[in-house]
């Protein structure tokens, strides 16, 4: 077989097309990150042992234009009412810093000013949780669901509550129920606890490192199953 069409690149010409490969490149980089995939870190235990302190997750944005949030789903959702306090200020300067910036835009990592949360989705709008039936379970419309990736020896919760989850909401708890301060924990803020779904980032569904750690994250079988019995 012959090439005899093909030509090594001039160095003049070569040079004018690394740029234009670069630009191409981060053009890419962040139409992928708004509308398709974005990559966080995990910087606390609250979704443990589903999610390790450290793991970098992908995160499924583009789902998010064609289907709804379900229940027992995982998803990234923008601090809804201060529930992280004020952002942390990043002391990094030089290059570090400027490393720091090209990463977030091209999204590797989240960006700073912007507080994110990581939570599983208990109940969407319709939704009557409550805490808890005889056996210390959850019930979503009447329904006691099983929850095998809650923390082994955490309660489904160790407060009561019962709450009707409104339209453009949704109801979120850690997997490491003794620690995480999620819905529960933020009934007296604006949303009562709920988080607006104009919130939600996306749907985690795969721990891409460390590589001994990557997998699919999970949906909760038994509340995908729950029906909705009344809406708001």
């Amino acid at each position: 077989m012959r090439f005899n069409n093909l030509r090594l690149p001039k160095k003049g010409s070569l040079a004018r097309e690394i740029p234009i490969i670069v630009i191409a490149a981060l053009v890419v980089s962040v139409i992928v990150k708004t509308f398709f995939v974005h990559f966080f870190y995990i910087p606390s235990g609250s979704m443990e042992n589903t999610l390790q302190v450290g793991d970098r997750i992908a995160v499924n944005k583009f789902a998010n234009f064609f289907s709804d949030i379900k229940r027992g789903e995982v998803v990234v959702f923008r601090d809804p009412a201060n529930w992280l306090g004020a952002a942390p200020t990043d002391t990094s300067k030089g290059i570090v810093e400027a490393l720091k910036t090209g990463l977030v835009d091209v999204g590797v990592l989240p960006d700073p000013a912007k507080q994110y949360l990581i939570k599983r989705t208990i109940g969407v709008g319709g939704d009557h949780i409550i805490c808890c039936d005889k056996q210390g379970r959850l019930t979503v419309n009447g329904i006691s669901v099983n929850e095998p990736y809650i923390f082994a020896g955490n309660k489904p919760s160790d407060s009561n509550f019962s709450v009707t989850v409104p339209k453009g909401y949704i109801w979120v708890m850690g997997d490491h129920r003794g620690a995480s301060a999620d819905s529960r924990f933020h009934t007296d803020d604006i949303h009562k606890g709920f988080v607006p779904l104009s919130d939600v980032v996306g749907r985690a569904e795969f721990v891409v490192w460390p590589f001994n750690h990557m997998k699919f994250l999970s949906v909760g079988h038994d509340l995908s199953k729950v029906k909705v019995t009344s809406t708001n």
